[in-house]
């Protein structure tokens, strides 16, 4: 009984939060009474703000902005939808633009993170690969500990990208998309308090990813142990 109960809490935790988000976002995705799409809107604030070079697209693989390419998609279900979900999501997006144009640190930290994870994991496979064969050529078990070191740095790369991740989310979201949609004419007065829930879902989409790095490194640091 006791072990049902720490499962279903270390479930709550890991993705209660990526639940609650898309029953949010979800919530107010279905009422249609703007006069522009998600895509509209965002391009509106791109122009307003002066974003240069900024494109703004539909994307299959979801919201997302890239600094790399200054492209900023909107996944069909926001982009092509009149909600206060698709507006309020448009600008947390655009709000990453802003960050990027304002060259705000912890962005620009997270974009050189994510290239080193990347390096990481290449490297780490080729541990895998080459470590066991090494350590079945010259008998050698300490090789195999190397391997357990090398999953363990791919594991905690991830982690670190996912926690650099979500101070810039919460930015995105309070300090810059917020403060837009209260400056102007853009959503009822009436909408700002489901605004901030959207707004919240836009930050918390990570923090599942985050819990679940936090859960693997836990698992692989007692692995080390033994």
């Amino acid at each position: 009984m006791h072990l049902l109960v720490i499962a279903l809490l270390i479930l709550s935790i890991l993705y209660g939060p990526q639940l609650w988000a898309r029953h949010i976002l979800a919530r107010y995705n279905r009422k249609e009474y703007f006069s522009g799409t998600g895509l509209e809107f965002a391009r509106m604030l791109v122009g307003k703000l002066n974003l240069r070079g900024v494109k703004v697209d539909v994307s299959l693989s979801g919201d997302h902005y890239d600094p790399a390419e200054k492209r900023l998609g909107l996944g069909p279900s926001f982009a092509n939808r009149r909600s206060l979900s698709a507006v309020v999501v448009a600008s947390h997006e655009v709000a990453h633009a802003l960050q990027d144009a304002k060259a705000y640190p912890p962005l620009s930290a997270r974009g050189r993170l994510i290239k080193l994870s990347e390096a990481v994991e290449r490297a780490g496979y080729l541990v895998f690969i080459i470590f066991p064969l090494m350590g079945v050529v010259l008998r050698a078990p300490v090789m195999g500990a190397f391997v357990l070191v090398g999953a363990g740095v791919i594991l905690v790369m991830p982690l670190l990208v996912h926690l650099i991740t979500l101070p810039v989310e919460l930015d995105a979201s309070f300090n810059r998309a917020l403060p837009i949609l209260m400056s102007g004419p853009y959503i009822p007065e009436e909408d700002l308090p489901a605004a901030r829930k959207i707004l919240t879902a836009c930050a918390l989409t990570y923090v599942a990813s985050a819990l679940a790095g936090f859960f693997n490194v836990w698992r692989w640091a007692r692995m080390l142990r033994k």
